[in-house]
């Protein structure tokens, strides 16, 4: 059963019995579900993203501060700071909540999550013909069904999957990255990663664990991206060590 939060703004799911202390935060496009075996038994709640799940899309094309500024509201169901695990696309709001709210996260348990940009994956070039169609777009002298038709072709996939704001969401937060944040956090940090993750690269979480203040990496032989699904039991037990 979900509960909404400010107003309906944002939908979430108690697990456990007790006063919650994890705050789980899911990737892109996914949902609060992600987490069912990895919450099994702890006091938590796991929310639907703006834009996901039962919760309806944010207002306009939040990146991770706007995600980060609409779990405020869910904070003040928790009787202490939780823990706070985030995977993939909601470790951005995750660090960013962290950075401006020390006072409200205990600790983060983050994986699969792109804070840096790895500097040993090159990103994809933008091919030609796509951006040229972008620029004549923008002078509307290319249709939006032909420019919708060379995003189906040459935008990334998690692009094409978007629609309406989500796109532009995407698009920010794609174009994020988390120094500034990573380097403001005075919480313990558990990076749990999966070696063979090529949506957000070990390396970048090598490279952030040394911008942290205090944190440890754990890395998984032969795990993807997907560790909520793939390594339940591994986020279990960082989410454990930190348990107050």
């Amino acid at each position: 059963m979900l509960t909404a939060y400010d107003n309906g703004r944002l939908f979430g799911a108690r697990t456990g019995t007790g006063a919650p202390w994890v705050l789980a935060l899911h990737g892109w496009q996914r949902t609060h579900r992600d987490f069912s075996q990895v919450l099994d038994g702890i006091d938590a709640i796991a929310v639907d993203l703006p834009g996901f799940g039962a919760s309806p899309p944010p207002p306009g094309a939040w990146g991770g501060a706007g995600y980060a500024d609409s779990l405020l509201p869910v904070l003040d169901a928790f009787e202490r700071p939780p823990v706070v695990l985030a995977h993939s696309f909601g470790g951005r709001a995750a660090v960013h909540l962290a950075a401006a709210h020390p006072d409200r996260v205990q600790a983060l348990v983050l994986t699969g999550v792109p804070l840096l940009r790895p500097t040993d994956v090159k990103r994809p070039k933008v091919a030609w013909k796509f951006k040229l169609a972008r620029a004549l777009h923008a002078k509307r002298l290319v249709s939006d069904e032909r420019m919708e038709a060379m995003r189906q072709r040459y935008g990334a996939a998690d692009y094409r999957n978007a629609s309406g704001v989500m796109r532009d969401v995407n698009v920010k937060a794609v174009n994020e990255t988390y120094e500034e944040q990573l380097q403001a956090i005075t919480c313990p940090v558990e990076l749990v990663w999966g070696e063979d993750d090529t949506a957000a690269p070990l390396s970048g979480a090598k490279a952030a664990a040394d911008m942290l203040k205090d944190a440890r990496l754990t890395t998984l032989p032969g795990v993807g991206h997907l560790t909520p699904l793939a390594a339940p039991d591994a986020l279990k037990a960082a989410i454990e060590r930190l348990k107050p």
